[in-house]
């Protein structure tokens, strides 16, 4: 019979286990972090891993999803702490700095060496569109920011936000010289039509 846990021997365990697979997702990447080396880093059981997760899929997910949600959070935040009216150069600015915060994380190593779409393709379809609503909820929240951005066709931008994002992919095809000035080019346009500039 499984060990049941308490609430605060549950949260323990699962905040180490995310992150311990944070540690093995920037030093070995999706494909190489096995359960038995998170289990060994967090001492537990490789029995007790499956009470929190039904795969190592669902724990990488949740946890490149946490760096996620702490980048879409900073942004949000940036926006905030403006006080004057936001003008499409800010903004482009702030969205800016989001793509090179990505940068400076595993993320994009993970994106840019095909692990990310594996680890898309092996959750359940419910993960993966739950990930994108928050996406579009993000949007939502921008436009709520920034009083002069069209709220028609939200839906659009959000997926043209994701399409820039992916052209992280392609940074050494696009120039690795030209790609920071190339990128804020194409979020320039990106806002300039969202805010109807």
């Amino acid at each position: 019979m499984p060990k049941s846990f308490n609430s605060d021997e549950r949260e323990y365990i699962v905040k180490n286990l995310k992150y311990e697979a944070k540690e093995c997702l920037n030093l070995y990447g999706v494909k190489k972090t096995t359960v038995d080396e998170i289990v060994k880093r967090v001492k537990i059981p490789k029995g007790t891993f499956y009470l929190f997760y039904d795969s190592k899929e669902l724990l990488l997910f949740e946890v490149i999803n946490d760096m996620h949600d702490e980048i879409q959070n900073s942004f949000i935040n940036d926006i905030e702490l403006i006080k004057e009216k936001i003008d499409s150069e800010k903004l482009t600015d702030i969205l800016f700095n989001v793509y090179k915060k990505v940068e400076s994380t595993c993320l994009l190593n993970i994106m840019t060496n095909g692990e990310l779409e594996l680890l898309m393709r092996k959750l359940p379809n419910e993960v993966v569109e739950k990930h994108l609503q928050a996406d579009n909820k993000i949007m939502e929240k921008l436009a709520d920011l920034v009083p002069n951005i069209k709220n028609q066709k939200l839906l659009i931008y959000s997926g043209a936000m994701r399409g820039i994002f992916l052209s992280m992919l392609y940074k050494r095809e696009i120039g690795k010289e030209i790609f920071d000035e190339s990128l804020k080019l194409m979020l320039r346009g990106l806002i300039i039509q969202l805010m109807g500039d």
